[in-house]
């Protein structure tokens, strides 16, 4: 049954990939990611002449499925912020830097500097948000500190599409309730990431969870994605998603972080 169920899945979300009218999702694919963020993310990568750098993302989970897990592999180098324990210890690694923190518009720039000061370098090219609540105040505290990414990805709120504009109170302690109040739809983040000079050009077709952000100087990269916001908008359909892909391994996370984590 499960295995039906999976083969229907991967044949629908392929439909979806090619059904949209934004051409740049169909790159989408998974390694690590939720669903098919990392094709996408990697394709921009690629556009962008950025083969390594360093990456921040806001919101990690248990460290076995997020955004930036795949460009470990890639080369790259970063920091991890994120309220929930890891499931392993990967302070032995070179190459990723975390930090245990409960993320908030008020000391969000300041755990991103402190995270670039352990790596011995100056900014993130990459900045990926997944906050389940305040993501919206988040990417403004971040933007408003200066930094300049080459890529943000950041979840939004689905259930409203553009031109809906909708965004959560700003309350410091939020915590989902896993109903529909929560971060903001992607017309208000599109409407924030305007002011900062930035053009979402993509969200991810399987799950319509993740938007992605460049510069506007960039856009000449994209020429395929539409100008309206309406055209890059994909719907809902996380709710199908209870697994997806072979579940990542430890022995799999000591090759990427370059460690080897204690035998129990």
């Amino acid at each position: 049954m499960k295995r039906q169920f999976d083969l229907q899945l991967s044949t629908a979300i392929k439909q979806r990939q090619q059904d949209h009218p934004n051409p740049l999702a169909r790159f989408g694919s998974k390694a690590f990611s939720q669903t098919d963020e990392d094709g996408i993310t990697l394709e921009i990568l690629r556009r962008l002449d950025l083969q390594n750098g360093t990456f921040a993302e806001f919101g990690v989970g248990d460290g076995f499925e997020n955004n930036t897990l795949a460009l470990l592999a890639a080369g790259w180098r970063g920091l991890w912020v994120g309220g929930q324990t890891l499931a392993y210890d990967p302070s032995g690694s070179p190459v990723l830097d975390f930090q245990q923190a409960w993320i908030t518009a008020e000391n969000v720039a300041t755990l991103l500097q402190n995270g670039l000061r352990n790596l011995k370098t100056e900014a993130a090219d990459l900045i990926s948000v997944d906050l389940d609540g305040n993501d919206l105040h988040i990417c403004r505290a971040l933007l408003e500190s200066g930094v300049t990414p080459s890529l943000f990805i950041v979840e939004y709120n689905a259930k409203f599409p553009p031109p809906l504009r909708f965004c959560i109170r700003y309350d410091a302690d939020h915590q989902w309730q896993r109903d529909d109040y929560h971060g903001a739809s992607l017309q208000s983040l599109a409407d924030l990431f305007a002011e900062f000079g930035y053009r979402c050009i993509c969200c991810n077709a399987a799950t319509g969870a993740n938007a992605f952000f460049v510069p506007e100087a960039q856009l000449h990269l994209f020429p395929e994605v539409p100008t309206d916001l309406r055209q890059i908008y994909s719907a809902p359909q996380y709710m199908l998603f209870h697994s997806y892909g072979h579940k990542t391994g430890l022995r799999t996370l000591e090759v990427l972080l370059q460690t080897r984590f204690p035998q129990a």
